[in-house]
């Protein structure tokens, strides 16, 4: 498939040489038997009268027919070897309509109730869907967000771990994790991790909380608050034996705090003990809304993005450069605008040797469906022809060599998976 990829510098200037042998037009005839001496050319310098030149005749270095000659030697090759030139446009068309992967549906509705912003994990050979955000639907989700927990092996089997006990208020939030969408979610150190949350109950979640088998959640930092609050719509990574949190907001219309746009750089290796990074400029804006993460090539990456409105800054912020830093202090500017269109509530991740960005939402449009890869961070290539609904927030996962769609603000439980159908080239 080609790959787009974005304007980083001017364009240079041709060389004489290459100018020239640009604006020639030329005609080959072919001749009978194996003799080179029956290719004949006229060539025809653009808006100028056809001069006469034969393969294989003196012409001076330099001179219009001596390039010519040349490049009718590489030509005789080519069509000797088996190739054909002129059938290079049809060779990349087939390749852009014929990616090497594809879309299957495992299942239209899976038991689990439609959310978004659910957690998405891959753990122990399972993928793990936790808690999530549905404000229509009050009885799986009564106080709007929920804190259940399913996992499945296949996609198409979901088995539920934990029951919802988000219920009303006689919940106990030093017991369990409140519910919540748009959190944290890593897995770190054998266990599954949430990392603060949302701000739907009023208040900001800045809570830690693992487990090592979906059922029973332990509270990381009771009685340590993290030194990152208030903040939601972080962006998480489990990078470099780390738990990770860069940028993220408040947001004063749901819980109380003053106007916030972050973009720092916190780490830890337990959940407990954080650290503040410094970062070198040039650096990201601040921003959040980014779901999954990507770890690659040895560096954490920032696809895109975007900021959420307040009473102050009314106009959000969507964005799509991309960012990579391999220690969170020097930071490297791939793009300052990738192919696809700025998005946030989109989701990102590592398959098959790439880096890849989902779905999302932009004020104008709304949610989208496309999708996008890259081996490098610079040239993109879209996945033409999703078959499933446009989305933003869903629960993505990598497992069991397929890239994984499951739910979002489609609000419908369904699950699809994007696998290879050709193998890898060598390279």
């Amino acid at each position: 498939m080609r790959a787009l990829r974005a304007r980083r510098g001017s364009q240079g200037t041709a060389s004489p040489t290459a100018q020239h042998a640009a604006s020639l037009t030329a005609r080959i005839g072919v001749g009978q038997g194996t003799d080179v001496s029956p290719f004949t050319l006229s060539l025809s310098p653009s808006g100028g009268e056809r001069v006469p030149f034969r393969a294989g005749e003196g012409n001076a270095e330099g001179s219009p027919a001596f390039h010519l000659s040349a490049c009718l030697r590489l030509l005789l090759l080519t069509f000797a070897l088996g190739f054909s030139p002129l059938r290079a446009p049809t060779v990349a068309a087939a390749a852009e309509t014929s990616p090497p992967y594809r879309w299957v549906q495992v299942t239209a509705k899976a038991p689990f109730a439609p959310r978004d912003g659910a957690g998405a994990f891959v753990f122990a050979g399972r993928m793990w869907l936790a808690g999530g955000w549905n404000p229509s639907d009050k009885k799986a989700f009564p106080r709007t967000c929920s804190n259940d927990v399913w996992e499945s092996a296949d996609g198409a089997l979901w088995s539920l771990v934990k029951l919802n006990t988000f219920l009303d208020a006689a919940f106990d939030p030093t017991r369990d994790w409140e519910g919540r969408h748009t959190a944290g979610y890593v897995v770190h150190c054998d266990k599954m991790w949430i990392i603060g949350g949302d701000p739907i109950q009023r208040h900001y979640q800045s809570d830690v909380w693992n487990s090592s088998d979906g059922r029973t959640w332990q509270y990381v930092n009771k009685d340590h608050p993290v030194p990152w609050g208030p903040r939601v719509l972080h962006y998480t990574l489990a990078f470099k034996d780390k738990l990770w949190v860069l940028g993220g907001q408040t947001l004063p219309p749901f819980a109380p705090h003053e106007e916030i746009f972050y973009r720092d750089i916190w780490n830890s290796s337990d959940g407990i003990q954080w650290q503040q990074l410094k970062p070198k400029e040039p650096y990201w804006s601040a921003r959040g809304m980014i779901g999954g993460s990507v770890v690659f090539q040895g560096r954490m990456w920032i696809l895109g993005g975007g900021t959420y409105d307040t009473p102050k800054v009314p106009k959000r912020e969507f964005y799509n450069d991309v960012w990579s830093s391999p220690d969170g202090v020097q930071w490297t500017r791939h793009l300052e605008s990738a192919p696809w269109p700025p998005r946030q509530y989109h989701d990102v991740a590592v398959f098959d040797n790439r880096m890849w960005v989902l779905e999302g939402y932009h004020e104008k449009g709304g949610n989208r469906n496309d999708v996008w890869y890259s081996a490098d961070g610079v040239a993109w290539s879209p996945l033409p022809g999703t078959p499933w609904k446009p989305r933003h927030a869903a629960s993505v996962f990598v497992h069991d060599n397929a890239l994984w769609m499951v739910a979002g603000n489609n609000m419908e439980a369904d699950v699809w998976k994007l696998v290879r159908t050709s193998p890898e080239p060598e390279r």
